[in-house]
């Protein structure tokens, strides 16, 4: 009978916790309430966004693995060319090349002043990055660049990051240049 005690203190612990992490979350939601109603408002214009013939312009991409996250992706280059390059896996480690604006056009971010991996290339794992960011690489092949809107659940969240506002849906131009140490059998 004495473990009931001790299950309920535990249970109040964690209910404190969870309601001691809404209120912190709420007071941030109250600060950036119209950056992320604009950043909404974007993405939403995003999404409904068609070309020339009528047809979307972005691609929503759900992985299979994550049904709930999504990111919006328009191809700049002709698939068909590229279609039987490399695609990077979670656990490869990628080249690109890219530059970050958020939703009003504010530029944040770029590797085109990077020079350690060559000329503007930006190396990292696709598993230490943002997971808007793994999804669009994951379905691109080498030689593909892309638009990619990264809506902020699957960015920096409701925290943000260094100067990019909690909230913020993220615009990459991406471009997949190379997947380092990948290895083909040859027969």
């Amino acid at each position: 009978m004495k473990k009931y005690p001790v299950i309920l203190a535990l249970s109040l612990m964690a209910a404190g916790s969870l309601v001691s992490s809404c209120v912190d979350d709420d007071d941030n939601y109250e600060d950036y309430k119209e950056w992320m109603e604009a950043n909404n408002a974007w993405l939403s214009e995003c999404k409904n966004k068609v070309d020339a013939d009528g047809q979307k312009y972005y691609s929503e991409i759900i992985p299979d693995y994550q049904r709930g996250n999504y990111v919006l992706m328009h191809w700049f280059n002709d698939r068909e060319l590229t279609k039987d390059n490399v695609v990077p896996f979670y656990t490869s480690t990628v080249d690109v090349k890219y530059k970050l604006t958020l939703y009003n056009g504010e530029p944040m971010d770029s590797s085109f002043l990077m020079t350690e991996n060559g000329d503007s290339i930006y190396r990292t794992k696709l598993s230490d990055v943002i997971t808007g960011w793994s999804i669009a690489l994951q379905q691109m092949h080498v030689g593909d660049s892309v638009e990619v809107i990264v809506p902020y659940q699957v960015g920096y969240g409701s925290t943000g990051s260094g100067s990019i506002y909690p909230y913020s849906n993220l615009n990459f131009h991406i471009k997949l240049v190379d997947v380092p140490g990948w290895e083909i059998d040859v027969e």
